[in-house]
């Protein structure tokens, strides 16, 4: 800025200094000598102060002309003496060429030493302004920061000490301390979410193994007294709760192996008619069992690469599933297009709101799980499908329940 007006005022001292130039280099072509004399007595010191030579005498605004002074457009700064409170002037001039010899137009420029001193006041004032405010609203954004860093570590200890169901609040302004809290909000959600799924299994797996334990106790208590005659078959019982229990701790083994990918993949190229086609092969006789019908639809074939064995555990699991709780005279239908196949059935089918629960360990729709099963089917589909990049689907068939899977 200082810059900018400084450079303005010197433009206009350089355009003033050469309008007088070609003012008095034309009146020196118009006037006689004395004449030219008196113009330059009576020109105004507030607007230039000219100085000439006349002779060995010094006509103008000052007793003086100074030495080495160059010729305009080029200027030159140079004090003179003055009476009153100031005792110096400061002027910027140069000397013109006119008929009668040289002519020194000079013009006051020391005012722009005192704007100077008035812009270092002004900026000094500035700085110091800018420095104090920038302290003050450093102080209170650091109060600030530090009360959210409080508040953000009480609730931590919070945490710590077992309240997962605390959050960070998460304010309208969406600063890098919202963003931070969103996502520890995501992981506590992720956490919580976790920690209720293992309280689940753990109560799930209490549950089942409480009563095949149960009986084995007290089958072994009454073992001793039983007649010889009738100890087989009450082992046979016992055996038959155990390997229960057993299949159980198997099953939750395999599936998670599977899922982290522990268990390697017997992987060979096959299509999806073949595993349809022995589906239907082993399925039909459960459905004629349950007094069902099961058909099989195939369309266009899709190879795929995988392991065959445990796709058809996959996929046996699902039509099983529809046969065992499809009811009788339900009609259950395996169709097959591309990549995709479906199990519809016509039975009472499950709640929308369970059509993701029923994919998590242990989780049995039957509240008081008299069904035999480990609970861990489901998982083991979703587990093995994922393994081969495979999405599951549910959706109603009105009756019924419709499982479409896609490769």
């Amino acid at each position: 800025m200082y810059q900018q007006v400084v450079t303005e005022q010197r433009n206009q001292i350089q355009q003033h200094l050469h309008t007088e130039k070609l003012r008095y280099q034309q009146l020196a072509l118009s006037v006689d000598r004395v004449g030219f004399a008196a113009q330059v007595h009576a020109a105004d010191p507030k607007s230039a102060f000219i100085v000439w030579r006349n002779g060995n005498k010094v006509e103008g605004a000052l007793s003086f002309m100074p030495e080495d002074m160059p010729m305009l457009p080029k200027t030159q700064e140079f004090p003179i003496l003055a009476g009153g409170p100031e005792k110096i002037h400061l002027l910027t001039g140069g000397i013109a060429i006119t008929r009668y010899g040289p002519v020194l137009i000079a013009t006051r420029s020391d005012h722009l030493s005192t704007l100077f001193d008035h812009f270092t006041s002004a900026a000094a004032a500035a700085v110091m302004f800018t420095l104090v405010m920038t302290l003050i609203l450093g102080y209170l954004f650091s109060k600030a920061i530090l009360r959210r860093l409080v508040h953000y570590n009480r609730l931590s200890e919070q945490i710590e000490h077992g309240r997962y169901d605390v959050r960070f609040p998460i304010d309208r302004r969406e600063d890098e301390f919202d963003m931070l809290a969103h996502q520890f909000n995501h992981v506590l959600d992720t956490l919580e979410k976790n920690l209720t799924a293992v309280r689940g299994v753990t109560d799930n797996i209490a549950h089942d193994l409480r009563t095949p334990l149960s009986h084995i106790r007290m089958g072994l208590e009454t073992l001793p007294a039983k007649p010889a005659a009738e100890v087989p078959e009450a082992c046979a019982i016992l055996m038959e709760e155990l390997d229960h229990c057993l299949a159980t701790f198997d099953a939750m083994l395999s599936l998670t192996r599977i899922e982290e990918g522990q268990q390697k993949l017997d992987l060979k190229h096959f299509s999806l008619q073949e595993i349809c086609t022995d589906l239907l092969e082993m399925a039909e006789v459960l459905a004629e069992m349950n007094e069902q019908t099961l058909t099989l639809e195939m369309g266009e074939d899709y190879q795929l690469t995988g392991d065959k064995y445990l796709l058809f555990q996959a996929i046996f699991n699902l039509v099983d599933n529809a046969i065992k709780y499809s009811g009788k005279q339900a009609h259950i239908e395996i169709v097959q297009s591309g990549g995709m196949i479906q199990i519809k059935d016509n039975g009472p089918g499950i709640p929308k709101d369970c059509y993701d629960k029923v994919f998590e360990r242990l989780v049995r729709l039957d509240p008081s799980r008299h069904h035999q099963g480990t609970g861990l089917g489901l998982s083991m589909v979703k587990a093995i499908l994922s393994r081969h990049n495979a999405h599951i689907h549910m959706s109603d068939n009105r009756p019924g329940l419709v499982v479409t899977i896609t490769f």
